[in-house]
């Protein structure tokens, strides 16, 4: 079994208040092996050398503790999961957390189907498009917290998400250094959906390799009509 020196991020995490226990080490190990592992009969990550999966998936997660503020027991839901950033990192870290994560592939499901199970975490695991669970009743409004990493643009990531999240919630999206440009492009799809002027905070994981979360408080319902069926959302943007 590779092991991926977690404690190198030990101390990063705890400079932001995040204590990361044996538990939460030892699954981190057992998740970077199993996409390894998996990741060589599936595609779910191009990132594959420890140190990189270490800084630039699960460090990359964690950083999202610093930088917005979870509740316990919170609902959360990571749209478009893929391969189960951030969301499962998430629960790694805060087990409290109620986590669904939700894929359009049935293939990565089945990935974390498995990784759950072998890491005795609980998450709620939906194979569906983002615009098909946003007008879903089941998922609608239901979450405190809707995240999505490397998704899409920001104008269509804001459509796939915001319909997730309750009045009050927050709409997370992580990105690179693009993201300063998609926020200037996104702010009438955050109008249009319901939310507040979003916050941009750049962070970097080591030198030369910036990072942002782009932050947004939910403040009205979203409009019966979003989101629109998923060819409209990517070819007219809000």
């Amino acid at each position: 079994m590779i092991d991926f020196n977690i404690q190198k991020i030990v101390p990063l995490c705890e400079s932001f208040g995040l204590s990361l226990d044996d538990t939460a080490i030892k699954r981190l190990n057992i998740y970077g092996n199993m996409l390894i592992e998996w990741n060589q009969k599936m595609n779910l990550t191009a990132i594959t050398e420890p140190e990189e999966v270490l800084f630039k998936h699960f460090y990359d997660c964690l950083l999202f503790f610093k930088n917005v503020k979870v509740a316990k027991g919170a609902k959360v839901i990571d749209v478009g999961t893929g391969a189960g950033f951030p969301g499962v990192v998430l629960a790694i870290a805060r087990p409290d957390i109620k986590l669904t994560l939700l894929d359009g592939l049935n293939k990565r499901l089945v990935f974390l189907n498995e990784l759950l199970n072998a890491l005795e975490l609980d998450a709620t695991t939906v194979h569906m498009r983002a615009e098909d669970g946003g007008k879903n009743p089941l998922y609608r409004e239901q979450f405190d917290i809707a995240c999505a990493r490397a998704v899409a643009a920001l104008p269509v990531l804001c459509e796939y998400c915001i319909p997730f999240v309750n009045v009050g919630g927050q709409f997370v999206a992580m990105k690179g250094s693009s993201a300063a440009d998609e926020v200037k492009n996104a702010q009438n799809a955050y109008k249009i959906l319901g939310c507040e002027k979003p916050t941009l905070i750049c962070e970097n994981l080591r030198e030369g390799e910036p990072r942002a979360f782009i932050v947004s408080k939910k403040l009205s319902q979203t409009p019966p009509k979003y989101p629109r069926i998923g060819g409209k959302i990517s070819k007219s943007a809000l």
